[in-house]
């Protein structure tokens, strides 16, 4: 096992949005960082721009679609860094619409991304990644307030996200004597180029701005704002340390009081 004061964290999607606050923090906080993403120039304009930041980051490309793909990036971590400690699946995409226009290969890969993505990266980091027999771990999944409610025109993304959540609850029971655990944040309204890419979509169906959009959104959050992505990845530096250790297959809603689920 790493040592305790500096451990491995691999953060999927960790370019920009959440996995980028969730990089920046576990990094800030001393752990070695490995990062991927699809976009190989995102990947090494940010891994360069920490390291010059005096921050251990290192990353490489990675579509979580690809079993190939994420059995190298684990690969790497592993050959960069030591064993991984912490696993954070963050990355994943958004996607709906009306249900019975719906592209059926959109949906296809709306699952693909954000829930067999995930099973894949979780997979490889309990083998190839050697988190398997350790006496502590830390997997946290990024899912969503939309895996837990259903969501008008986003069955493809709220489908999605009830999956990772129960995939973590069941992992979570399964390893919990392990010292693993296994915890799911659920952000709500978060803004991040995902956010912008929503609100857009939504803008465009109903015919109006997305500044009208954004005002709907935020009457909805008893907070009136959208939370932040520091604040969705402070949770998950909580649930990666030594304080967590008895939080285990939970799912916890960062959503300004949209949630009280």
């Amino acid at each position: 096992m790493s040592d305790p004061g500096q451990l491995v964290a691999l953060v999927t999607g960790g370019t920009s949005g959440i996995g980028l606050a969730v990089t920046e923090l576990l990094a800030g906080q001393g752990h070695k960082v490995f990062l991927c993403a699809r976009d190989a120039d995102n990947v090494a304009l940010t891994v360069k721009r920490l390291r010059e930041e005096g921050r251990e980051v290192q990353g490489t490309s990675c579509d979580i679609r690809s079993a190939d793909d994420v059995r190298a990036c684990v690969d790497a971590a592993v050959e960069t860094y030591g064993t991984v400690d912490i696993l954070v699946n963050n990355a994943g995409r958004s996607g709906g619409g009306i249900t019975a226009d719906l592209d059926p290969q959109l949906w296809f890969d709306v699952v693909d991304t954000n829930l067999n993505g995930t099973f894949r990266m979780t997979h490889a980091v309990l083998n190839a990644g050697g988190m398997k027999g350790k006496t502590r771990g830390r997997i946290v999944n990024i899912a969503s307030t939309a895996g837990k409610q259903g969501v008008v025109f986003g069955a493809p993304y709220s489908a999605s996200k009830h999956g990772v959540v129960g995939f973590t609850k069941a992992l979570g029971n399964e390893l919990a004597k392990s010292g693993i655990t296994v915890n799911a944040v659920c952000p709500g309204y978060v803004e991040t180029p995902m956010a912008q890419q929503i609100r857009q979509r939504f803008a465009t169906h109903f015919k109006t701005t997305e500044e009208d959009i954004l005002q709907q959104f935020q009457a909805k959050i008893p907070m009136g704002r959208y939370s932040s992505p520091e604040e969705v990845a402070g949770l998950v530096g909580y649930l990666v340390s030594d304080s967590a250790a008895s939080m285990t297959a939970q799912a916890i809603n960062v959503c300004g009081g949209l949630g009280n689920f």
